[in-house]
């Protein structure tokens, strides 16, 4: 038995062809055995073997072992269209890239550390290289790509797709992340903002399910915040809405990047929090400098100056929230960021200094919990974005 040939075309565009063929198989006639599908396609054993293991490994078909006509056999059963979705997440130092099936279900994942601040074009061509891996060692063809949806840290006009002045990456301001990356994957690409993404994810799978109005806090460089309101993604008429970190608690306070005083980022943010600490202190002296994971380590362990610094990171993003809580009444507020791994230590201060400045009804239908999903928040959102919104 030989396989058909497709022309023109290459040996990928041929091993596709052939893929279709099986699962339009699937599709139509339910399980069948490897040996059923070889008949039913034309394709030889091999061939047939070698495409089932390839979808199975993607998650496409499920394999089991059975019998026909009295002979073991193998018995694959399609699970869900064949393709795949991107995500993409930039963060500061870092660069993430997540592979999804055709429901935005995280299949294979790859992280690298690069200074993508530095420059938004090497930060692009260092990401599709790092998707370019990710699909290969998870055993799928980019063409099967249907989309892809990059998170940025720092607002992202709808409009346009450009990222926004005030961001933790100003050397990307005005530049267009998603136009960048698509050129260079050849799939439809767009960008969100990393904290709406957190926001979406947390939603659906995380601490914030089963909220109708929810804000989720993403505390990192600086401060942002993903709201969503009565289940749609609120991102306000130029991209900005979320930017909690630029609200302002003492007006002759620091001076903030943004050009603003006083803003509840110079008192929340990474770069700020680690000014924070005693310079004698085992955190501040530790080896590279202190990040916001070491201090987080210090305070759980029982260290007095790591607990204080925390406490009063809390007490100022309630005070914040306060804010934000009378504005938006959410039921759900959940926080995400390294910060956030302080637990208890960061959401008791929260707690209290909400209680001083938020509206008795906007307290009463809150609650206030730690993010489930980690760093990955906003790479599980960009799946789901990628999966459920037409790019």
């Amino acid at each position: 038995m030989t396989d058909a040939t497709v022309t023109p075309g290459s040996q990928s565009a041929l091993r596709q062809a052939n893929e279709r063929r099986v699962v339009e198989v699937l599709r139509r006639d339910g399980t069948r055995t490897q040996a059923e599908l070889a008949r039913a396609t034309g394709l030889s054993a091999a061939s047939v073997s070698n495409i089932v293991r390839g979808l199975r490994a993607a998650g496409t078909v499920s394999v089991r072992d059975t019998a026909s006509n009295g002979r073991r056999a193998r018995a694959v059963t399609l699970l869900r269209p064949p393709g795949a979705v991107l995500a993409v997440d930039f963060t500061v130092d870092g660069v993430a890239v997540g592979v999804g099936d055709s429901d935005g279900n995280l299949l294979a994942r790859e992280e690298i550390g690069y200074d993508v601040a530095a420059d938004p074009e090497r930060g692009v061509r260092r990401a599709a290289w790092l998707a370019e891996i990710t699909l290969q060692r998870a055993r799928i063809d980019l063409r099967t790509v249907s989309s892809a949806v990059a998170s940025v840290p720092g607002p992202v006009d709808p409009g346009t797709g450009e990222v926004g002045r005030i961001s933790c990456v100003p050397r990307w301001t005005g530049f267009r992340p998603a136009e960048a990356l698509g050129e260079r994957l050849g799939v439809p690409v767009v960008a969100e903002n990393d904290a709406n993404l957190a926001a979406l994810a947390e939603r659906r799978i995380g601490a914030g399910e089963g909220a109708g109005h929810l804000i989720h806090l993403v505390i990192g460089e600086g401060v942002g915040a993903g709201i969503v309101l009565s289940g749609e993604l609120f991102r306000g008429a130029g991209g900005t809405a979320g930017e909690i970190g630029h609200i302002t608690l003492d007006p002759r306070g620091p001076v903030c990047r943004c050009g603003n005083r006083g803003c509840l980022e110079t008192f929340v943010g990474a770069r700020y929090l680690l000014d924070m600490l005693p310079q004698n202190s085992e955190v501040a002296r530790g080896p590279g400098g202190p990040r916001v994971a070491d201090v987080v380590a210090a305070a759980r362990s029982g260290d007095l100056g790591s607990r204080r610094v925390i406490a009063e990171a809390g007490t100022a993003l309630g005070q914040g929230l306060a804010i934000a809580a009378n504005l938006f009444n959410p039921d759900r507020v959940t926080v995400g960021g390294d910060l956030a791994e302080a637990g208890e230590l960061l959401l008791d201060p929260m707690a209290r200094a909400m209680e001083l400045g938020a509206l008795g009804s906007a307290r009463e239908d809150l609650t206030l919990m730690s993010g489930a999903l980690g760093r990955d928040a906003a790479l599980y959102g960009a799946l789901w974005t990628a999966a459920h919104v037409a790019l």
